[in-house]
């Protein structure tokens, strides 16, 4: 044992295609669906999760790898555009991130091995993707003070 624990979630029905619950951290959870199709469309659809959580945990991971850098970030934003597969539109096939950086001493190299850690060794949610057969690439922009 590694000092992992079982972490309970909860998720419960609330009429339509609308589910309430609760994390482990005690975090509300919404899921919903559009109107359309019986939700209320009051929060994300669980296939917007996982890329909320390639968003979430790719920011996270660059910051703190140029952080350790000693990079000085001043701030910082990522932009997802994400396209489904034709024939099974619950699968997300072309993912496209771009970063936007604007810190004092950011270059080129520093950012760009911040990213490639974080999509090809630290982020579970881009190796969860990318093992359904997603397509993630990315770009940066590093502006100017």
């Amino acid at each position: 044992d590694k000092g992992v624990s079982m972490q309970k979630f909860n998720l419960e029905w609330k009429k339509g295609m609308s589910f309430k619950g609760v994390t482990p951290s005690n975090h509300k959870i919404v899921l919903d669906a559009s109107e359309e199709v019986g939700g209320k469309n009051s929060g994300p659809r669980p296939m917007e999760l996982f890329i909320i959580g390639l968003m979430g945990c790719t920011s996270m991971d660059v910051i703190s790898i140029l952080n350790k850098m000693r990079k000085n970030i001043k701030s910082f934003r990522v932009e997802v555009e994400a396209e489904k597969a034709e024939e099974h539109p619950k699968i997300w096939t072309d993912i496209n991130l771009k970063y936007v950086l604007k810190g004092d001493n950011l270059d080129e190299k520093s950012v760009n091995t911040a990213i490639e850690l974080s999509l090809n060794k630290y982020c579970s949610a881009a190796a969860t993707l990318k093992k359904s057969g997603a397509k993630i690439n990315y770009s940066y922009l590093i502006e100017k003070e």
